[in-house]
């Protein structure tokens, strides 16, 4: 990916390349480049602005940006990774509680179950690059900006995850459970608490596994279209802008491990949770 630009740099300094017209370079495949000049492939693990970082160049940065950087600083990408997670847990939020609430009047009612269900699930065919401005235009346009727009569309993503799972986990009760729930004669609210609830925590826990990520990265794109100049959305910008591709590719390794956190924790959570209402994990 890289040896074009190894090679150009190598001629600056004074080096045979081959072949030596950079136009007949440009014409040529990289691995034909490759293999008429194995001797200064070297060189393009050290290109300040690589084509292709390697991956010493992305771990160096991500050390630099977290652990050299102070934590309040607008170079660190903890501090950045801190305004795309508050986004992103608000977001999250947000999308669970209307997820849960949906799927309750969806077991409950059949209106909503024909109505309220294809709706949600039509949501989910627009692309979020083309909503997520819309979205940012129209609360602008009513003076909401900062946290509360990316927080929407985190939630917009996250709802939807919630809302299918919830809605198999409230109707996964055995005929025969529910049978045996009527003979004791038993409210529809002590069937939701006494059965339902509890069945559907195990599909809950595995929604909210998706919901979470798919909040990250609702929070990273309503950053994208503002030209934001926080969170990591903004460092994915600011390294586009100026040709910085390990500071794109620490800010997307910065995501990926959040990300992995944040599902890591909630998985802890549901061990925990299913271990105490006696489910075998």
């Amino acid at each position: 990916m890289n040896v074009k630009e190894t090679l150009t740099f190598a001629e600056r300094a004074g080096a045979e390349v081959t072949p030596a017209s950079p136009s007949e370079r440009r014409a040529m495949g990289r691995w034909a480049l490759v293999a008429a000049n194995p001797g200064h492939l070297g060189g393009s693990f050290a290109l300040d602005r690589p084509r292709l970082p390697a991956p010493h160049q992305v771990v160096a940065e991500l050390w630099k940006t977290t652990v050299e950087t102070a934590p309040t600083s607008k170079r660190s990408l903890v501090w950045h990774g801190w305004v795309t997670l508050s986004a992103t847990l608000l977001g999250f939020g947000i999308g669970t509680a209307l997820g849960v609430l949906l799927a309750v009047g969806i077991v409950h009612d059949r209106a909503m179950d024909m109505s309220v269900l294809p709706w949600a699930i039509a949501s989910q065919t627009i692309p979020i690059l083309a909503i997520a401005p819309m979205i940012i235009v129209v609360l602008n346009s009513i003076g909401l900006q900062g946290l509360i727009p990316k927080a929407l569309i985190s939630a917009y993503l996250s709802f939807f995850p919630v809302v299918v799972s919830m809605v198999a986990g409230l109707r996964s009760p055995a005929a025969s459970q529910m049978d045996l729930m009527h003979t004791y004669s038993a409210t529809p609210a002590q069937v939701f608490w006494t059965l339902r609830l509890p069945a559907s925590v195990p599909y809950l826990f595995a929604a909210l596994k998706v919901g979470i990520a798919a909040a990250l990265i609702g929070a990273i794109v309503g950053e994208l279209p503002t030209g934001a100049s926080e969170g990591l959305g903004a460092r994915l910008l600011a390294g586009s802008y100026y040709g910085q591709t390990v500071q794109i590719w620490s800010a997307l390794f910065a995501a990926a491990i959040l990300a992995a956190a944040m599902v890591g924790t909630i998985g802890a959570l549901e061990r925990a949770t299913l271990r105490r209402m006696g489910f075998a994990r």
